[in-house]
Order: C-alpha cells, then sequence, then structure tokens
C-alpha cells in the first residue's frame, strides 16, 4: 500500500467531484460517486497521486515518448 501523508492526503480532491479522496489498497478513490454514478479511482505510482482521467492516461500512455521528453524542441544555446 502507498504511503500518502495525512497532510497531502488532507489536501487532495477529485478532480471530477471536488470531493476529498480516500486510500484504497493502491489507489485514491473519491468519496462521492462522480456524474455518472461510479466512484472515481486514481492511481499511486511512486507514491504520486495521478489525479488524471483514466481517458487522459490512456492516452498519454499511447502517445510516443519522444511528445514527452522534449523530442523535437530546438537545441540549447551553446
Amino acid at each position: 500500500m502507498p504511503h500518502l501523508s495525512p497532510e497531502l492526503l488532507a489536501v487532495l480532491r477529485c478532480p471530477v467531484t471536488g470531493a476529498p479522496l480516500a486510500v484504497d489498497g493502491d489507489d485514491l478513490v473519491a468519496t462521492v460517486p462522480g456524474p455518472d454514478g461510479s466512484i472515481p479511482r486514481y492511481r499511486i505510482e511512486d507514491g504520486i497521486p495521478l489525479l488524471l482521467a483514466p481517458e487522459v492516461l490512456d492516452s498519454a500512455a499511447d502517445a510516443g515518448s519522444d511528445q514527452h521528453d522534449g523530442a523535437g524542441s530546438p537545441a540549447p544555446r551553446s
């Protein structure tokens, strides 16, 4: 089970409902259902809560890593 400090957990809110979050196993869960009636869940990876909707996380995973690591950016000036 990931460890989140009580202070951090006290300020985190579900980006969908605005409700407080609670730890449930390896995830954070909203304390109230979302607009579709389901309880939003968020992964915790390496101790970092990923407070993004699942479809956004899936899109990021499907995108090539070159879209996230600065590839194609101009080289730094010497």
